[in-house]
């Protein structure tokens, strides 16, 4: 399975190596590296967001992801939308753009001797609108998953009282824009306060456009659920699923097999188009950050590309693959909770740094801090059910 799941990410990452070192020599190897193993590090709960999305869909949208979205995470957010940002903000030609990126000011300088600014310095000019967008997307992505009413909960002392408020319609989107006139209000200047607003606007309206449409489609689908939004599980939590519509576990059954995902229908046609373009969207307000975060290593393009493309981009979906083959969100009853969370964290994080510079590796950290604490919990209450599983046969016997 590893071997299986991995191999392709391997030899594509030792060839992006080989790339780099022919292209920049030892400094370009290491930087490439440095690139590679940041993203794949920090990017851990995109992979669990991503494989409770991707366990909905059918082999063919899983491959599409795995070979179309590939090139759409490599080339489109690693390559051609820094440069696009540039192109459009710059108000440059995409061939100039691509010049600017390949020669930069001599000592890191942010602008040339004839006062132009430099690749590095357009992108970074256009953070925050670019923050806006992502961050939006992702809080919308948070507060659905936190405000539905689910049986399972893993900081039960804060997501059933959000899960009780979640009864009122359309309180994620009234929270995400309150949030969002805050951020433009108290952290962002004045000069582009209104293109942080219609960014956060337009982020907000992709994620309800293609989350609305994916959702859509799945429930027309022959077979498929009637319930709830696609990215989040149905109201209430995997065992009440599975009673429901399965009826395969019973009362006497452990615990740990009462929160098992019960099977559910492969989307496929437009719900697998619309879940795969939900995922690569979703992917993509991922990597702002760590798009604009490469530039601290280095400001050449190819590199970034490479590094966070070829190497961090396919290992993150090789781990999402994974996770969905070895059904590890189904033991793991907590793992997606911690990923939400942290997801949150991360659009609250992207929001900020409208106007307050946070380094990527605090962003990481959060994430992973979520991600393990979500794993420990799982662990222990797997641990906790065998032991009463083993105390219920000890006394039937």
């Amino acid at each position: 399975m590893i071997v299986r799941v991995f191999g392709f990410s391997v030899i594509v990452s030792l060839s992006a190596l080989a790339v780099a070192f022919l292209y920049r020599g030892w400094t370009g190897l290491a930087l490439c590296a440095i690139l590679g193993i940041l993203e794949v590090s920090l990017s851990f709960d995109n992979a669990v967001i991503n494989a409770t999305v991707l366990e909905r869909m059918s082999r063919f949208w899983q491959q599409m992801f795995l070979t179309v979205g590939i090139v759409i995470a490599v080339f489109g957010m690693r390559l051609l939308f820094p440069l696009a940002i540039v192109w459009i903000t710059g108000g440059l030609a995409p061939v100039e753009a691509f010049r600017l990126a390949m020669n930069p000011p001599p000592d890191g300088a942010d602008h040339f001797a004839d006062g132009r600014p430099s690749y590095e310095a357009i992108l970074l000019a256009a953070h925050p609108q670019i923050a806006a967008f992502g961050g939006m997307f992702l809080l919308l992505l948070f507060l659905n998953f936190v405000l539905g009413n689910r049986g399972l909960t893993w900081l039960s002392w804060i997501e059933r009282p959000l899960g009780q408020l979640g009864r009122l319609d359309q309180l994620a989107v009234v929270i995400a824009l309150v949030i969002l006139v805050v951020a433009a209000e108290y952290l962002t200047p004045d000069s582009t306060r209104a293109t942080v607003l219609i960014s956060g606007i337009l982020g907000a309206v992709t994620y309800l456009l293609v989350d609305g449409l994916s959702s859509l489609f799945q429930r027309r689908q022959p077979g498929g659920p009637d319930t709830s939004s696609v990215p989040g599980p149905p109201d209430g939590d995997c065992a009440d699923r599975t009673d429901m519509q399965h009826g395969e576990i019973r009362s006497g059954e452990p615990a740990r097999a009462r929160h098992r995902p019960a099977p559910i229908a492969a989307a496929v046609g437009k719900a697998g188009f619309f879940l795969f373009l939900y995922l690569e969207v979703l992917d993509a307000s991922f990597s702002f950050d760590g798009v604009i975060g490469a530039f601290a290593i280095t400001p050449d393009p190819i590199l970034i590309a490479l590094g966070l493309g070829f190497i961090g981009a396919i290992f993150v979906r090789s781990i999402t693959i994974y996770l969905v083959r070895q059904g590890t969100l189904g033991q793991y009853r907590y793992l997606e909770h911690g990923a939400h969370w942290a997801i949150g964290a991360l659009a609250v994080i992207l929001l900020v740094s409208i106007r307050v510079e946070i380094n990527e590796v605090v962003t990481g950290l959060i994430g992973v801090a979520f991600i393990g604490a979500s794993l420990a919990s799982s662990v222990r209450a797997n641990r906790r059910d065998g032991r009463h599983a083993h105390h219920e046969a000890v006394r039937t016997h």
